[in-house]
């Protein structure tokens, strides 16, 4: 794994490899709709104009799927909405069975809960939701951020399908419905396929803009992560067209998680791997950047309901720019590593918005396990077994400097930034972060808070 990261680094950030391809999804096809009609055609916009902006449909579909982090939490905060976002009512009708075609099916206005939360572990949908989740927090960040253009609105249809405390193989294709687990693919296109219907009954253009991945607590330790990842982006891709009739690609916006394993000096597959992803499939997994940034629950996994919220407006603006304004997006994440010396090194990064900040307001890890790197605001230096103790670590320019107290070894040496647990997780936050951030200016619309963008987890070996 780290050997792929070296070698992705050492290219253009933009040619790290090919996009994913699957039969009639291709990232470069025109989108069309899907019952609703052609997307090109009148009424089809929705996007705010500028360069490289693409248009869109009446009703886009973003699907949030996952395990806990992606069904909320109490107390539900976003209960109206301010503009015309959607989401499927099931009304009185009993699900499963899955029946697109069920006359008490409706669309109506998107507020939280999405479904009325259910009760005990495990919940399937359509129980699956405990509260507040990022949906609606997402969905009118890009409804304001499209207003801001003059003529600009934008109206997304959202479907939360994720189940608590569950690993890729209950929430991808092929899972099996044990009645208590296993539904959420299966549900993701039943509300496609209704979705569909009623936006042809109502003579609306509907087609899915995006699938939001939040993840990888279950599935930790998971080396066959990465596959089953990529796997999920090209079903999702290819039943998702057959259904919509769409030719555009849907990304897959994938965050990084933050807690498990939870022992002290351990550290995550899966986290890496949601980083990587990034790396080898532009713009069709996109790693959405960390979460353990925002606030969050005592018990050092979950958030609160405004981390839920702060969330969501973040997966907002990175939607708007990548898929409403047809654009790149790239969290804040190294592009280089090298020596300085025998006791430096340099991190050299992909900056957002420059330039590079500390957080001081979030307390410093590893203060009392692992204290060789107290000093390193999230950094480590390890070579095998050894921890080399960080003296030091200095922004300069769209770099961080690391210096050490001893030589550094010159072979097997690697350099790390929030991904060594110290056992015990920060006040209202993860178990794993650190202090580099940008300068990114949005304000979220629903919390008022400023949402820099933070620098991904990652483990890299220094050559």
């Amino acid at each position: 794994m780290f050997e792929t990261v070296v070698r992705l680094l050492s290219a253009p950030l933009l040619l790290l490899a090919l996009p994913l391809t699957v039969a009639g999804c291709g990232s470069d096809s025109e989108s069309t709709s899907g019952t609703g009609g052609g997307n090109d055609g009148p009424g089809a916009g929705g996007a705010a104009g500028g360069p490289g902006a693409v248009s869109g449909w009446d009703w886009n579909g973003i699907i949030g799927t996952g395990q806990s982090l992606a069904v909320g939490t109490t107390p539900v905060t976003s209960d109206t909405q301010p503009y015309g976002n959607l989401k499927l009512s099931l009304g009185s009708s009993t699900v499963p069975p899955f029946d697109p075609d069920s006359g008490e099916l409706s669309m109506v206005p998107l507020v939280e809960p999405i479904r009325p939360p259910g009760s005990g572990f495990p919940r399937p949908y359509p129980d699956n939701i405990w509260g507040e989740t990022p949906h609606s927090a997402m969905a009118n960040q890009i409804t304001a951020l499209v207003q801001a253009e003059p003529g600009g609105d934008y109206v997304s249809v959202h479907s939360v399908v994720g189940e608590s405390g569950q690993g890729m193989s209950e929430i991808e294709k092929g899972a099996v419905d044990t009645g208590t687990t296993g539904r959420a693919y299966a549900a993701s296109l039943f509300e496609v396929e209704a979705i569909s219907r009623l936006a042809a009954e109502s003579e609306h253009t509907y087609g899915v803009g995006a699938v939001v991945l939040t993840h990888g607590e279950t599935d930790a330790g998971n080396g066959t992560y990465d596959d089953q990842i990529v796997q999920m982006w090209s079903d999702y891709n290819a039943d998702i067209s057959a259904l919509t009739g769409q030719t555009r690609s849907i990304p897959l916006l994938v965050s990084q998680q933050h807690s498990y394993p939870t022992t002290a000096g351990t550290r995550s597959v899966a986290t890496q791997i949601q980083w990587e992803l990034g790396l080898q499939h532009p713009g069709d997994v996109v790693c959405t950047g960390p979460k353990y940034q925002y606030e969050g629950d005592d018990d050092g996994i979950h958030l609160t309901s405004r981390g839920y919220r702060q969330l969501g407006e973040k997966l907002g603006q990175i939607y708007y720019q990548l898929v409403v304004l047809g654009q790149e997006w790239q969290p804040l994440q190294p592009v280089g590593v090298a020596r300085d010396g025998t006791r430096t090194i340099v991190v050299t990064f992909h900056v957002p918005v420059p330039p590079l900040i500390w957080n001081d307001d979030l307390p410093s890890p590893h203060q009392e396990y692992l204290s060789e790197w107290a000093l390193g605001r999230g950094f480590e230096v390890r070579a095998r077994a050894t921890e080399y103790t960080i003296t030091s670590v200095e922004i300069v320019g769209d770099t961080v400097e690391i210096t050490c107290d001893s030589d550094l070894p010159e072979s097997d040496l690697m350099v790390g930034y929030a991904v060594t647990s110290d056992g015990t997780p920060m006040a209202g936050g993860s178990h794993r972060w650190g202090h580099l951030r940008d300068s990114d200016p949005l304000v979220g619309l629903s919390t008022g808070d400023p949402l820099p963008n933070y620098a991904v987890a990652f483990e890299m070996p220094v050559p």
